[in-house]
């Protein structure tokens, strides 16, 4: 197997594409790598990722850039764009990702192949943070991609547990699945969001998918929603997300944002209004958006105690072709012959990452141009299992992992 370039792994560079940590050499292995290697996974490699692991394209000055095998002109996702090409190609069997912004599911969407988000915190993050970092991100987690769901389940049970000195005292039981056919399912559906402009092609595919399920006795309900905002939950994922991240920020960006945010009018929203504010914010100010986080989070355990599963996209169309130009906040997309900002699919990311619920990716067909394209299933609070085996009964009746042309 291989692993994303940001894992530390004796004698092998974790730069995370960034120039500035090419000499980065750790001397110790991750947590989760050890955990593979102990259970027998032979690593061979790493796999490419974008600069500081911030953009669904995987590029960067020290590797270049990677290509999605179903159509080389189109990213492969990122943040784990490596991975998910690697393991579309045939290049690699298993892959270890990370997670915070949809950089496991977005990557396993666009090159058909399975993704694993695990709940937050149940995979230790020791090594696959910066250099010394010691404390782990908000929000951010380690998983696994693979050609299929019960690759999924057996890499979540080597990597999950407590590490360090928590595992003194902590032991982790993730729930098994406790239904066995897909027409033991009661699912929520919501294939579109105003949200988020999504592309008909996709919408399509992903209808077809549901329409299936339901053939084989899916409970499908289209309407049923958890009691929150989607907008506000969207606002307040952004906040916290870009609050995250900017805690690698080196103090010149740092202080570049304190003047821009100063600077700000009352009504911008912005993209890089949100990514001004969130750098910025107070502790009280983010220990509110917290606080209405645990609310949403009690919104939605309500709603799984009646709907065993959340389905919905991934990102807002198939895989994009590379734009390296300028800066994220102002690249754009094609979505249904007009061009949406790259930044609005954050919506569908935020949606599990806000709340810390697991969520796998599971290919379900190509789309009217032939790119591949993925279902997010989003379980319970520690529910992985849940998810992945739902995966995997889809992938029976939808086809599951198929190799891209020239690949097989």
């Amino acid at each position: 197997m291989t692993i994303k370039e940001s894992f530390d792994w004796i004698d092998s560079p974790s730069t995370w594409g960034n120039p500035f940590f090419k000499d980065n050499y750790p001397q110790a292995d991750g947590v989760a790598v050890r955990r593979l290697q102990s259970a027998g996974a032979i690593i061979f490699g790493k796999t490419n990722v974008p600069l500081m692991l911030g953009d669904w394209q995987s590029f960067n000055d020290i590797y270049g850039t990677t290509n999605n095998p179903w159509d080389l002109t189109r990213v492969p996702g990122g943040s784990s764009g490596g991975a998910a090409a690697a393991l579309a190609a045939g290049l690699t069997g298993l892959e270890l990702g990370s997670d915070i912004g949809a950089s496991i599911r977005n990557p396993a969407h666009y090159c058909g192949v399975f993704g694993h988000k695990p709940t937050y915190g149940i995979v230790p993050a020791q090594g696959q943070l910066l250099p010394d970092v010691f404390a782990p991100a908000d929000i951010a987690v380690s998983g696994p991609l693979a050609r299929s769901a019960e690759d999924l389940a057996v890499a979540v049970d080597v990597i999950a547990g407590a590490a360090g000195s928590d595992a003194a005292g902590w032991r982790l039981d993730l729930p098994r699945p406790r239904k066995t056919s897909l027409k033991d399912y009661k699912v929520a559906v919501m294939l579109t969001n105003p949200c988020c402009a999504q592309d008909n092609e996709l919408t399509d595919q992903l209808q077809h998918a549901i329409d299936t399920l339901e053939r084989t006795g899916v409970k499908v309900d289209d309407n049923a929603r958890p009691a929150i905002d989607f907008e506000r939950s969207h606002h307040v994922y952004l906040m916290l997300l870009r609050a995250a991240t900017a805690t690698r920020m080196p103090d010149h960006e740092f202080t570049s944002h304190i003047e821009s945010a100063a600077e700000l009018s009352s009504d911008d929203w912005s993209y890089r209004a949100y990514v001004d504010r969130a750098v910025t914010l107070y502790h009280r100010d983010w220990w509110q958006l917290h606080n209405e986080r645990e609310k949403m989070r009690i919104a939605w355990a309500n709603f799984f105690q009646e709907y065993d599963l959340f389905l919905c996209p991934t990102a807002a169309s198939a895989a994009f072709p590379h734009d390296h130009e300028g800066e994220r906040p102002e690249r754009t997309i094609p979505v249904n012959g007009g061009h949406e900002p790259t930044t609005d699919q954050l919506f569908w990311a935020g949606l599990s990452c806000l709340v810390y619920l697991p969520s796998t990716v599971a290919p379900v067909g190509l789309t009217k141009s032939q790119l591949p394209c993925g279902l997010q299933i989003v379980g319970d609070y520690l529910q992985d299992h849940t998810c992945i085996e739902f995966a995997r009964l889809l992938s029976r009746e939808l086809g599951g992992f198929t190799p891209p042309s020239g690949y097989d």
